[in-house]
C-alpha cells in the first residue's frame, strides 16, 4: 500500500468485476480507497481504514488496526440482520442504509457478490436494475 485508504489489489481484483459487470457502473477513486457508481450514486466503497485517520469507520467496525473495509447499500428489511449476525458486518454513522464489512482472510466473496448486486438494486434507476440476475430470496 502506498498511501491511506490504499486497498490491497488481490482485494480490488475481486471486486472489480462483480462492480463493473453490473449495467452502466463505473469505478472512479473516492476520497479515500477506491467506489463504484451507478450514475452518480455510490453502491460500493472500498478503503483500508487507518483509525488514525478515518476515526468514523474504526469506531463503526470496533477497531484499533488497520483494516479493509466494504460499505455497500442494502434495503431496509435486510440491514438488522446483517448487523445482528456481528463480524464481519457493522453499521456505519452515517446513511440509513448503509452497511459496513470486514474485509479480512474470513471473507465469503459469494456473499460479497451477492450484497454489492443488491446494493446497485438500490440505487439503480429501476429499468436497470430490472437487467440484473438476482438470486431469488433478493427480488
Amino acid at each position: 500500500m502506498t498511501g491511506p485508504g490504499d486497498v490491497p489489489s488481490e482485494i480490488l481484483d475481486r471486486l472489480r468485476p462483480v462492480c463493473l459487470g453490473l449495467p452502466e457502473t463505473y469505478e472512479e477513486p473516492a476520497w479515500v480507497g477506491t467506489r463504484w457508481r451507478i450514475r452518480k450514486r455510490t453502491f460500493a466503497h472500498v478503503l483500508t481504514v487507518d483509525p488514525d485517520h478515518q476515526a468514523a469507520y474504526a469506531r463503526a467496525a470496533a477497531t484499533d488496526q488497520p483494516i479493509c473495509v466494504l460499505t455497500f447499500r442494502s434495503p431496509g428489511d435486510e440491514i438488522a440482520g446483517l448487523i445482528a449476525s456481528g463480524h464481519p458486518f457493522f453499521k456505519p454513522d452515517w446513511g440509513a442504509d448503509v452497511v459496513g464489512m470486514v474485509l479480512d482472510d474470513r471473507v465469503d466473496w459469494d456473499e460479497v457478490a451477492e450484497l454489492l448486486t443488491e446494493s446497485y438494486c438500490v440505487l439503480a434507476p429501476k429499468r436497470l436494475a430490472a437487467l440484473v440476475d438476482r438470486p431469488i430470496d433478493l427480488q
